[in-house]
C-alpha cells in the first residue's frame, strides 16, 4: 500500500495532537501533503514534542475537551474531515489511580462523543480509533495477545481502554454497519512506544533523558520488567496503512489490529538502559524496585501482529538497536540545540525511518 497519495490534499483531524504520538503523526501527515487539523484539551507536558517542533504553526489547532460532546460535534461539522485519527486520551497507568473517573470519562465517553459526531457527516470518512495494548486482560503469558483475546484490565487506565473498545464495537455494529455507511472504522492497539520528544511523567526514556541531561542519577522502579519496545513511528505507520486501506475498500471495516515489534524485540528495562548508554555519556541509575512500594504495573505484555501482516502486509521495520539509537539521538540533538525548533530534525527521522523500511522491502511509504 502506497500511503502518500491517499493523504495528499485530504483533510485529516487528529485528536490528541499535542501528545507524543499525536504530534509525530501530525508532522508525518503534513509531510504526506495532508491538511491537518488538531484538537486537544491542553499540552500534556513541559517541554513537549508538540511545543519544541512549533507544530502549532504548521496545522490548524483547536483546544477543546473531548468529553464536551457539543463542541466536538460542531468541530467535526466545521472541518468535514476525510480522515480522523483518535488519540485523545489520558494515556498513563499511574495517573489513572489518582483520577480514575477522569480517565474513564476521557477515554470511554470521549471516544463515544467523537463517534457520535461522525454519525451526522454526509460524506465518507475513515476513523482510526487508537486504544492500547493494555486493553487486553493481561495475565502475563509468554505468547502475544491476538485481537480476539479477552479485553479488560486490573487498573483504571486498562479498564478505560477496554470500555472504549466496547463503545467502538457498539457504534460499528449499531450505526456504521451498512455497506453504504459513510463511516469506516479501524481499531488499533499498540503500546510501549519510545522516541524523541516524550516527556510524560513516570516513563523510562523521558526520566532517563532528563536526568542524564542534568548529569543526575535516575531511579528505576522495575529494571526486570519486560516490554516490547518499538519506535513511535512503527505503530504510526500501521495506523496510516490501515487508514489508506479503509479509504479504498471496506473489507477491514470494524476490524482491530495489533501493531507491535517483532517477537524478539522484548527486552527488560535494564537492557534498554544498557543500550541507551551506548549513545549517552555518564549514564547512572539506581534500582529502587525493592525500596519503594508501587501501584500495579504489568511485568510482561506482548502482542501478536500476524493479523496486520496477513491483512495489511504490515510488519515492523526497525531492530531494537535502531529504535534506541534513533530515540537517544533525538534527545541529544534537542539538549545540545534547545533554542532551535525540532521540526526539521523530526522530519529527518521520519525520512530515516522510511529509508530503513525500504531497505527491508517495506514499500508502503513510497
Amino acid at each position: 500500500m502506497q500511503i502518500s497519495k491517499n493523504f495528499n490534499g485530504k483533510k485529516v483531524l487528529v485528536t490528541g495532537n499535542t501528545g507524543f504520538k499525536g504530534s509525530w503523526l501530525s508532522i508525518w501527515l503534513k509531510q504526506l501533503g495532508a491538511i491537518v487539523y488538531g484538537v486537544s484539551f491542553d499540552i500534556p507536558s513541559t517541554p513537549s514534542h508538540y511545543s519544541v517542533t512549533s507544530l502549532s504553526t504548521q496545522i490548524e489547532d483547536h483546544r477543546l475537551d473531548i468529553r464536551d460532546a457539543d463542541s466536538i460535534a460542531k468541530l467535526v461539522q466545521k472541518i468535514q474531515p476525510d480522515f480522523v485519527f483518535h488519540l485523545a486520551a489520558q494515556a498513563l497507568v499511574r495517573p489513572s489511580y489518582e483520577d480514575p473517573l477522569g480517565t474513564i470519562t476521557t477515554n470511554a465517553i470521549g471516544t463515544a462523543n467523537l463517534l457520535d459526531a461522525l454519525r451526522s457527516l454526509d460524506k465518507p470518512v475513515v476513523a482510526i480509533m487508537i486504544t492500547s495494548d493494555k486493553a487486553y486482560d493481561n495475565v502475563e503469558w509468554v505468547w502475544g495477545y491476538r485481537e480476539t483475546d479477552r479485553l479488560g484490565g486490573k487498573d483504571p487506565y486498562s479498564a478505560s481502554k477496554g470500555m472504549a473498545e466496547l463503545v467502538i464495537r457498539t457504534y460499528v455494529e449499531s450505526f456504521f454497519n451498512s455497506s453504504d455507511s459513510n463511516v469506516r472504522v479501524g481499531i488499533t492497539r499498540a503500546g510501549n512506544v519510545i522516541g524523541g520528544g516524550d516527556w510524560a511523567v513516570d516513563r523510562i526514556v523521558p526520566d532517563c533523558m532528563y536526568a542524564w541531561s542534568l548529569n543526575q542519577i535516575v531511579d528505576i522502579r522495575s529494571p526486570q520488567s519486560t516490554r516490547p519496545w518499538q519506535h513511535v513511528l512503527e505503530p504510526l505507520s500501521g495506523y496510516l496503512v490501515l487508514a489508506a486501506e479503509l479509504a479504498v475498500e471496506n473489507k477491514f471495516h470494524g476490524e482491530a489490529y495489533n501493531f507491535g515489534p517483532s517477537s524478539n524485540q522484548n527486552y527488560p528495562v535494564s537492557e534498554l538502559i544498557d543500550e541507551m548508554a551506548k549513545y549517552w555519556d555518564h549514564v547512572r541509575w539506581n534500582d529502587v524496585s525493592v525500596a519503594q512500594s508501587h501501584v500495579h504495573e504489568a511485568g510482561l505484555l506482548k502482542l501478536n501482529c500476524d493479523k496486520a501482516l496477513y491483512d495489511l502486509d504490515w510488519r515492523p521495520s526497525m531492530q531494537f538497536s535502531d529504535t534506541v539509537k534513533m530515540t537517544v539521538e533525538w534527545y541529544k540533538y534537542y539538549y545540545q540545540n534547545s533554542n532551535q525548533s525540532m521540526y526539521d530534525f523530526t522530519i529527518s527521522q521520519i525520512d530515516e525511518f522510511t529509508k530503513i523500511a525500504k531497505s527491508q522491502d517495506i514499500n508502503w511509504s513510497c
